[in-house]
């Protein structure tokens, strides 16, 4: 359930701005998951989310990568938990995911900050991910299986 959770709330902040814990339960709760105060205060500093000023003075929770260490656990454990299979056309790289779980799952290979990754495109169990070129493609699904093989 944590997981669960947690992978929903990386989802919501990467789709919308979310400036209060509030406003964050009220998201949660629309998508079936009944959160108290306490629990979005701790997944928000397990996923070491921060906020970051937006336009109109506004704020918003995003997570900033860890710079230590580029690949970042939450998102790493986001990734694993969350990918089923994957696939290559050309040099675009489609990553099955359980159901739910694409949003999650893709903005933790964004995450990743991969120079040969154009772009990714999530929908509810399925990423593309484009790639430069194919070759790139190969390299980035030999490191993404090792990440998931750890």
């Amino acid at each position: 359930m944590k997981i669960e959770r947690q992978s929903k709330i990386l989802q919501l902040i990467s789709k919308y701005d979310i400036e209060t814990q509030d406003e964050l339960a009220k998201r949660l709760t629309d998508e079936g998951l009944i959160v108290t105060q306490a629990t979005i205060s701790r997944d928000i500093r397990e996923l070491k989310l921060t906020k970051i000023s937006i336009a109109n003075g506004k704020q918003k929770y995003v997570v900033l990568p860890n710079q230590e260490n580029k690949l970042n656990e939450k998102f790493i454990r986001v990734f694993r938990n969350g990918f089923s299979s994957m696939d290559r056309a050309e040099n675009l790289i489609i990553i099955k995911t359980l159901n739910g779980m694409a949003m999650a799952v893709g903005a933790a290979i964004d995450s990743l900050n991969y120079d040969e990754i154009v772009g990714t495109i999530a929908g509810d169990d399925t990423i593309f991910c484009a790639v430069r070129t194919q070759k790139d493609a190969i390299d980035i699904m030999e490191k993404l299986n090792k990440i998931i093989h750890v």
